[in-house]
């Protein structure tokens, strides 16, 4: 039996992909996983249904093509294993940091490579992640890359210069909304609420929040402004994150994570 892929490294977000791979209706038989430690590949194998290989060779071995899932520090081992052995739907690589040339050359510069910024979200279909095509990527890889991450959310292709600003973005976005959750709920509770109280009205405050920017066609300003009646509660609330500029400290925050991003893919 070929598999259609081979995910190399099942952590948190190489398990979450293999996962929605079998929600958006993929056979167990067209996965196959292994870990550098391999207690962790059998049981991702025996929870999802799906085959194991005993390491990265064996598991390209057995695909069609390849996802990269390994810490950043077991990347250059990986790709080691895997040069020559990667099948002709390329290599995909979610690794932090390692730019699609520095791939081309563990594997051979025609090797075809896709470079995926998937965020945490994706463990509950709920992901968006940014592509960049290598310089020789082909069409098969670019589909293998699209069907992976689609099965976990909305995919969008952009240049790999790109990818550092999506990483300051989307990639590290969700620590900033759980700390945005944080100061809500705790906030909540110095004002008298039961904890989980705060929690429920501040989780569902940020979800339906969320889906209205997604469905109403409105931009956040026009929204905000929606809510915020003129001397009102919202109002005296805003006039105070204003004061306290909040919104210049989120784009000095993604300018910092953007800077980082660069300085650890140099």
């Amino acid at each position: 039996m070929t598999h259609r892929l081979a995910i190399v490294g099942v952590g948190m977000m190489g398990e979450a992909l293999a996962r929605g791979l079998l929600e958006a209706g993929w056979s167990p038989a067209e996965v196959v996983v292994t870990d550098a430690v391999s207690s962790r590949a059998d049981d991702v194998a025996k929870i999802l249904g799906c085959a194991k290989a005993s390491d990265a060779k064996d598991a390209a071995a057995q695909a069609s093509g390849v996802l990269l899932a390994v810490k950043p520090q077991d990347a250059r081992s990986a790709l080691e294993e895997l040069a020559g052995s990667i099948g002709a739907g390329g290599l995909v690589s979610i690794v932090a940091g390692m730019r699609t040339s520095a791939i081309e050359d563990a594997l051979g510069r025609d090797a075809s490579v896709v470079r995926a910024m998937p965020n945490t979200p994706a463990r509950v279909g709920k992901g968006v992640t940014a592509l960049a095509a290598g310089s020789n990527a082909n069409d098969a890889t670019r589909e293998l890359a699209d069907a992976v991450f689609s099965a976990v959310g909305p995919v969008v292709w952009l240049d790999e210069s790109k990818l550092d600003a999506v990483t300051a973005l989307s990639g590290s976005g969700p620590a900033y909304v759980f700390l945005v959750a944080e100061a809500m709920v705790d906030a909540g509770v110095a004002l008298g609420l039961p904890r989980d109280v705060a929690e429920t009205l501040t989780y569902a405050t940020l979800e339906g929040s969320s889906v209205m920017l997604r469905t109403t066609g409105e931009v956040p300003a026009v929204l905000r402004a929606q809510v915020t009646s003129p001397g009102g509660t919202t109002a005296a609330a805003v006039s105070v994150l204003e004061a306290k500029a909040v919104r210049a400290a989120f784009i000095e925050a993604l300018r910092a994570a953007h800077d980082r991003s660069v300085e650890l893919g140099s």
